[in-house]
């Protein structure tokens, strides 16, 4: 992640973290673009991730891109199962309760005045994907073809933003 990234990041992370004060916090992998980047981290922001995980229990998933900060605190983990609930990097077909974020859903959208595309968590009644957290990471339209199968046909979509959206998955 570029520093300015990763301020920016943090800096809306500690927001909700204080607007929630979750016990848990699940990072479900590719939190750092890869291992050498959560080691090239300054240390003021290194200490700032260790103050936000003070207090609560805070779990790293494997992803693709790296296997998660393993010198920074908190658990590290391929999958978390809490029945009925899993967490994982990558979704899997054939899975239910299944939350996971590897896509970083985005949906493009006409309005009548412009085309808008936003970050989007997809749901339906096996799984959640997330969007990214991060400012500038990129994402996948939710008319992919690996989104189209991994949803069922009545998946919805809950669009970011100031004022959030639920519309139809569009395909």
């Amino acid at each position: 992640m570029p520093p300015y990234e990763t301020r920016d990041t943090l800096l809306r992370l500690e927001h909700v973290l204080e607007e929630t004060q979750p016990a848990t916090v699940v990072c479900l992998g590719d939190s750092f673009d890869d291992a050498e980047a959560a080691k090239s981290l300054p240390e003021a922001e290194r200490l700032w991730i260790a103050r936000l995980q003070a207090g609560r229990r805070w779990i790293w998933i494997e992803g693709n891109h790296d296997p998660g900060p393993i010198d920074m605190g908190g658990e590290h983990l391929a999958e978390l199962h809490l029945p009925p609930l899993i967490f994982r990097h990558i979704a899997q077909t054939g899975e239910s309760g299944e939350i996971s974020g590897h896509y970083h859903p985005k949906v493009a959208l006409q309005t009548r005045l412009r085309k808008i595309s936003r970050a989007a968590f997809l749901f339906d009644r096996d799984r959640i994907i997330l969007p990214a957290f991060g400012t500038y990471t990129g994402g996948l339209r939710s008319d992919a073809d690996v989104l189209s199968e991994l949803m069922r046909p009545d998946a919805m979509a809950v669009l970011t933003g100031k004022t959030p959206r639920l519309i139809p998955m569009p395909r």
